[in-house]
């Protein structure tokens, strides 16, 4: 397990090269965001079982693809398909190769938020003070999805010098307090905070741990899509920026929205439509695209990068704008 000045240290890091630069279908995940407005919820988070990983946290990073409907269904509202950001896992991003420029120009960066890469980071440990009205899992060892807003409070605290000893420790460690109340119409976490009392893991908590073992959170951030599977992102990204609706038929087997049930059809063809080789891919578990609950409830948005120097920009409403950006993509598909 790291040490505190390991932390600190890589959070620096952190800083420096930003500023230059599955979940299951079970109740294991706290749903904090439940609460009701003035109530805290007080839990305890507990190391990584990886002990590569510097922090007892893993970063997850999402883009949202959002759709008209769903193809062949008259009366479908909206959708939104999840599919993991290549970015996380050290790799280009085809979408975000792609939403990048669209920050050059003005008149384009609201495009390009709503399809920039949104961040959240899981966590593991005890819930203490629940106010929620929720059936206990036999593992008292629960997964945390948090947002930016307090992620933020939680990083700002252990780069603060009064904070000696590491928050996960078993015996000098502090819980953390989940507070919410509202702000503009909107949740807010900003009072959330640590406690200040320490306070060691007691014999209930250690059997637990000694029981069930922690977590090695990386098991719970969406597998790394494969090359076939990354072509599939690219054409959804395409389909959405033209405003297309769903097919569930001929992308349910790879990403779909989330609680939307895929049955494939005998004559349901595997192979990614935009593979330019004559290859087929692999066929991905229907879950790959739901490994990722909604649950984003903090208003915090992650931050987009900041537009560049201005260039040219298309002309024109929305729609024209993404016909633009489309021409743009196949013409680099092209060379």
């Amino acid at each position: 397990m790291a040490t505190l000045a390991e932390i600190r240290a890589k959070l620096k890091s952190t800083e420096v090269n930003r500023s230059t630069s599955n979940t299951g279908g079970d109740n294991a995940i706290y749903p904090h965001w439940n609460i009701q407005e003035g109530q805290e919820a007080v839990v305890r988070f507990l190391p990584d079982k990886d002990p590569n990983n510097t922090f007892f946290w893993t970063e997850r990073a999402m883009i949202k693809l959002p759709f008209a409907g769903i193809k062949g269904q008259a009366d479908s509202r909206p959708v939104q398909v999840q599919v993991p950001c290549m970015e996380m896992y050290g790799k280009t991003c085809p979408v975000l190769t792609e939403v990048r420029p669209w920050f050059k120009d003005k008149s384009m960066e609201d495009m390009g938020r709503k399809y920039w890469k949104k961040k959240s980071y899981i966590f593991q440990g005890f819930v203490l003070n629940n106010p929620l009205a929720e059936e206990s899992p036999e593992n008292p060892i629960r997964r945390f999805i948090i947002g930016p807003q307090i992620f933020n409070i939680i990083r700002s605290a252990l780069m603060d010098p009064e904070m000696e000893e590491l928050p996960t420790d078993s015996v000098r460690g502090v819980d953390f307090r989940i507070t919410k109340t509202s702000k503009g119409g909107y949740a807010d976490y900003s009072t959330s905070k640590w406690s200040r009392r320490e306070r060691a893991l007691d014999e209930a908590e250690r059997a637990a741990i000694d029981k069930h073992s922690l977590h090695n959170l990386n098991d719970f951030r969406p597998k790394e899509p494969t090359d076939a599977e990354v072509k599939i992102i690219k054409e959804l990204f395409e389909k959405s920026v033209e405003g297309e609706a769903y097919d569930l038929e001929k992308y349910g087997q790879y990403y779909k929205p989330a609680g939307m049930f895929y049955q494939p059809s005998a004559s349901t063809n595997s192979s990614p439509a935009s593979a330019s080789n004559t290859t087929a891919a692999p066929v991905a578990p229907a879950t790959a695209a739901t490994v990722a609950p909604a649950v984003n409830t903090e208003t915090t948005a992650t931050p987009a990068p900041a537009p560049a120097e201005a260039t040219t920009a298309p002309a024109g409403d929305s729609a024209k704008r993404a016909e633009d950006i489309l021409k743009l993509i196949r013409s680099r598909q092209s060379k």
